[in-house]
């Protein structure tokens, strides 16, 4: 089970990982390990509510597909271990930020005071440089 939150969680027969040969440097053994891991998982096949698989298929995020199939690439580490570790929690991490509800923001209007505070500071600027003239002989 990948626990998402206390009542949140994953079962880990829907999460599909699967080893892949690592690009990018490491000569000889980048040619015969694979280290890498690739992570699908299936956002309407899954038993997670309908709450989360809404806000994930309206999520704009390279890493999921048309279909709605999330696909994380892992290979930042050396071993096999690591990166299955690395990728999911890379999904538990974009589960978690797709359940945070960002607060409505509200307009709000300056005060009364601060209005006539920004005024009285403009006129009095606007004064001082109107002293700023050539002298008159």
């Amino acid at each position: 089970m990948l626990i998402i939150s206390h009542n949140v969680s994953i079962p880990v027969d829907e999460i599909e990982l699967i080893a892949i040969r690592a690009q990018g440097a490491g000569g000889q053994n980048v040619n015969k390990v694979s280290s890498a891991i690739h992570l699908r998982f299936d956002i309407n096949a899954s038993s997670l509510s309908d709450f989360y698989k809404e806000r994930l298929l309206n999520l704009r995020d390279r890493r999921i597909g048309k279909e709605g199939v999330i696909v994380i690439k892992a290979q930042k580490y050396r071993t096999q271990e690591k990166n299955r570790e690395d990728a999911l929690a890379r999904l538990q991490a974009l589960i978690r930020d797709v359940s945070v509800v960002k607060k409505t923001r509200r307009p709000t209007t300056p005060t009364k005071g601060s209005q006539t505070r920004r005024m009285d500071s403009k006129a009095r600027r606007g004064k001082l440089k109107a002293t700023r003239g050539k002298v008159i002989e």
